[in-house]
C-alpha cells in the first residue's frame, strides 16, 4: 500500500535560498501557463496539454530570458504543470472551481520532486533532495517501501517539512479483534461509545483564544510589511501551528486506539458543511475536526483490515429508543441530554443511546452487503 512519512527538515542558508528559488520557479511556471491557456482559449478555443507545456518549458530553459529555470529541479516544474492540468480536469468535471493564479504574497509554499535514479534518499536522519542536497532532519523514523516522490513545504511559521511518499509498504497488522463499536460524535464530548465511555472534547482552539487574540492584536498594530510586522506574523502562525499539532496528536492517538481494539467501527456520516453554516457552533465544529478524525479511521482501518461503516446522516439515532424502537421527536431539541421512553420507560442518555443505535444500524447494513 501507499504511505507518506512527514519530517521536519533544517536547511542551511544556501539551501534556504535554493528552496526559495524553487518555490518561485514553480509558482512562475504555473501562472505562466495558466495565463497562456486562458489567452489561447479566448482567441481560438484551443488548449495546451501537459506534454505541450512540458516541451515548452524545456525550450524556455535554453533562452537567455528564462535560463534561471535550469537552476532548480526539473521534476518540480513538471509536477507544477501536472497540478495545473489536473486543476483544469477537475474544473471541467465540475469537481472544483476554476484554477486561480498563485500569489507570492502568501507565506506557505510547496513543491513536489520525483525520485528519478534514486535522487531522493533517507539515511540516518538525513534526507537527500534533488538539487538541494543533503538536508538534516531530527526524525529517525525510517521510511518503508519504495520512495516515489518528496513534497517540500515551507509553512507560514517559517518551518520546513518534507513528506516522502512511498509505495509497496508492508504495514504490520494489528491482532484480530472480534469487537464492534458504535461512535456518536458531539461537541461537549468529542465522542461517545456504545458501552457508555465518553471522550472529552479537548477544545484546543477555545483554550488558546485569549493568547491568539493578544498576538493578533500585536500584529495589527505593526506597519504591514515591516520587520516587526513579519516577526509578529510568525508568532501568530506558530500559535496556529501549535494548536494544529495538539489537535492532530489527539486525533491520531484516539483513532489508533479505536482501530486497535475493534474490527467493526460504526460511525455517523455527518453533514459538517451545513453545521458550519450555523454561526453559533461554526467555530466549535471547526475546532473538533470530525472530518479529519473520520478520515484517519478510514485509512488506518484499510491498513489493518478493519471495517468502517458509515450510517446515513438522516438516521434518527438520538430520537430512537434502542430498547423498543419508539421514536421521540422531542429529542430533536439539542438541549435535551436525558429522556425517558414513553413506551417502555427506559431512561436514556442521549449520546449513549445514539451510539447503541449507530452500532446496530451498522451491523444491519453489513448483513445486507
Amino acid at each position: 500500500m501507499d504511505k507518506a512519512y512527514r519530517y521536519r527538515i533544517y536547511p542551511n542558508k544556501s539551501q534556504k535560498i535554493l528552496l526559495a528559488r524553487t518555490f518561485g520557479c514553480v509558482r512562475f511556471v504555473y501562472n505562466h501557463f495558466l495565463n497562456k491557456k486562458q489567452k489561447l482559449y479566448e482567441s481560438d478555443g484551443t488548449n495546451l496539454s501537459y506534454n505541450d507545456m512540458a516541451h515548452e518549458v524545456v525550450d524556455m530553459k535554453h533562452t537567455p530570458e528564462y535560463a534561471w529555470l535550469s537552476e532548480v529541479d526539473a521534476t518540480a516544474l513538471q509536477s507544477s504543470l501536472r497540478n495545473l492540468d489536473r486543476a483544469y480536469t477537475n474544473f471541467f468535471r465540475k469537481n472544483a472551481m476554476y484554477p486561480r493564479f498563485k500569489s507570492r504574497r502568501t507565506h506557505c509554499f510547496s513543491y513536489t520532486s520525483k525520485n528519478n535514479s534514486n535522487s531522493i534518499k533517507f539515511n540516518n536522519g538525513y534526507i537527500t533532495l534533488p538539487k538541494i542536497g543533503i538536508v538534516k532532519s531530527k526524525n529517525k523514523c525510517i521510511p518503508q517501501g519504495r520512495i516515489v516522490n518528496a513534497t517540500v513545504t515551507q509553512e507560514s511559521s517559517g518551518r520546513y517539512y518534507v513528506s516522502l511518499c512511498c509505495k509497496d509498504v508492508d504495514v504490520e497488522q494489528y491482532p484480530n479483534s472480534n469487537k464492534s463499536t458504535g461512535i456518536d460524535m458531539g461537541i461537549s464530548h468529542f465522542c461517545t461509545f456504545d458501552d457508555g465511555v465518553k471522550i472529552d472534547n479537548p477544545k484546543y482552539l477555545a483554550k488558546s483564544l485569549k493568547k491568539l487574540a493578544r498576538l493578533q492584536k500585536q500584529l495589527s498594530r505593526k506597519p504591514r510589511g515591516s520587520h516587526n510586522w513579519d516577526k509578529a506574523r510568525i508568532r501568530v502562525a506558530r500559535m496556529h501551528e501549535h494548536i494544529y499539532n495538539q489537535r492532530n496528536d489527539f486525533l491520531h492517538k484516539l483513532s489508533t486506539d479505536i482501530v486497535k481494539q475493534n474490527s467493526i467501527i460504526c460511525i455517523e456520516d455527518l453533514d459538517i458543511q451545513s453545521m458550519q453554516n450555523n454561526q453559533h457552533i461554526a467555530r466549535d465544529v471547526a475546532d473538533v475536526s470530525w472530518s479529519r478524525f473520520m478520515s484517519m479511521l478510514e485509512y488506518k482501518s484499510a491498513w489493518h483490515g478493519r471495517t468502517v461503516v458509515k450510517i446515513d446522516r438522516y438516521f434518527a439515532s438520538s430520537q430512537t429508543c434502542h430498547e423498543c424502537g419508539y421514536k421521540n421527536t422531542d429529542v430533536k431539541n439539542l438541549n435535551i441530554r436525558r429522556w425517558t421512553c414513553p413506551e417502555c420507560g427506559t431512561v436514556h442518555d442521549r449520546d449513549v443511546n445514539a451510539a447503541i443505535n449507530i452500532l446496530r444500524e451498522g451491523q444491519r447494513l453489513l448483513l445486507l452487503q
